[in-house]
């Protein structure tokens, strides 16, 4: 184990003996600052401006997007940007070893254009960012496989729901935080497989429950009091649900509640193994890693599914083999990326299926590329050799 004080808060922090081994597996340095300030240098990536309209620099088409309007780089529609309308390898530049690396980079970001909303295969989702496979949702973010959802954050396979917040497989839900494979179940956080169900907190395989708490199978309870059927529909109707001041004095109840009555769990973590951390489902061997699904061999993660050997990834899914990354999917063995889709590279900015290429952006199906200009093989390993 190394000790070291973090650059940015200047903070101790640790970097344990497993850490050390992926850092060597995967390729990287160690890092000089600590966790949290990785977190934060990751996000600084992470779109999360207001929506608003505009209009696209290669054609004046009208577009809704997050990105500010004034811009250090030209923005086109998702659609242009994936056309042959324009060629990222025309921004290409060579390098030059009299100036900073990291400069050279910066001035090919701000001149390559970006896409106005991430995401693809969507239908009826102007008003959305970062949306994949999805049809008829407005004002979301970071989702797929969702219908008819609006005012909500990740969520995967969600339908016919309002102001939802990481829920998994549900349909008619609204208010819900953390919510998975529910249906019909509003106002309530951390509770899984519930049918019919106000204001639940930590409940599982509940239906018709109303004001709950750490409740496992249960029906027609209310404040955990069992109730027969006729008494709970009869009970239910005295909390005026149609009422938004009622609903707000239920709220308070709620709050209550959580903080007086309920028993709340270490984490919420469900089939893991030999694993540390928060919100992780199937995982093995997944070390200080939040909010991720189906990985394995992997630290320091948040907003992670199906990764395999990697380190200090963020919002990545579908990767291996990759290290200190942000908003990557379907990659292996990438390092220091943002945005990318590729192999075998490192210093990317919204690469799509490219290998064996450096300091590149905006490029797609490239190989042997350094800052958007096509080498040879030969050329660009020599080339390679000189950084850093």
């Amino acid at each position: 184990m190394i000790a070291k004080i973090c650059e940015h808060c200047e903070k101790e922090f640790k970097i344990t003996d497993g850490e050390i081994s992926m850092y060597q597996k995967v390729g990287i340095e160690l890092p000089t600052i600590c966790f949290f300030c990785r977190i934060k240098l990751h996000l600084s990536f992470w779109y999360f401006g207001k929506f608003r309209y505009g209009k696209s620099d290669l054609s004046g088409e009208k577009m809704i997007t997050v990105l500010p309007e004034n811009n250090r780089y030209p923005i086109y529609t998702l659609s242009e940007w994936h056309s042959d309308a324009w060629d990222a390898m025309d921004f290409g530049q060579d390098y030059d070893s009299s100036e900073p690396f990291f400069t050279q980079f910066q001035e090919l970001q701000e001149k390559v254009p970006h896409p106005h909303q991430n995401g693809s295969k969507n239908t009826g989702c102007e008003w959305c960012d970062d949306v994949w496979n999805s049809k008829n949702c407005y004002l979301s973010r970071s989702m797929e496989e969702c219908e008819d959802l609006y005012y909500s954050y990740r969520n995967l396979k969600v339908k016919n729901s309002i102001d939802i917040t990481v829920c998994f497989n549900s349909e008619r839900c609204f208010d819900c935080v953390n919510c998975h494979h529910s249906y019909r179940t509003s106002y309530s956080r951390n509770s899984r497989d519930c049918v019919d169900s106000y204001f639940l907190l930590d409940c599982r395989n509940c239906q018709d429950c109303f004001m709950c708490w750490n409740l496992r199978g249960k029906s027609h309870c209310i404040e955990n009091v069992q109730y027969s059927k006729e008494e709970y529909q009869k009970k239910l109707k005295s909390f005026n649900l149609g009422s938004y001041q009622s609903i707000q004095l239920l709220k308070k109840r709620f709050e209550e509640i959580a903080q007086k009555e309920a028993i709340h769990r270490q984490n919420f973590n469900l089939k893991t193994y030999n694993s540390t951390g928060d919100q992780l489902l199937n995982t093995k061997n997944c070390h200080n890693c939040f909010t991720t699904n189906d990985s394995e061999d992997s630290y320091n993660h948040i907003r992670g599914m199906k990764n395999k050997s990697c380190i200090d990834v963020n919002g990545c899914w579908y990767s291996e083999m990759s290290g200190n990354c942000a908003n990557c999917v379907n990659n292996y063995a990438i390092k220091y990326c943002n945005r990318a889709s590729s192999r075998y590279s490192e210093y990317l900015d919204l690469c799509i299926e490219c290998e064996q290429c450096f300091g590149c952006v905006g490029l797609k199906k490239k190989k042997y590329c350094i800052l958007n200009k096509q080498y040879t093989k030969e050329q660009y390993e020599k080339l390679r050799e000189n950084f850093f």
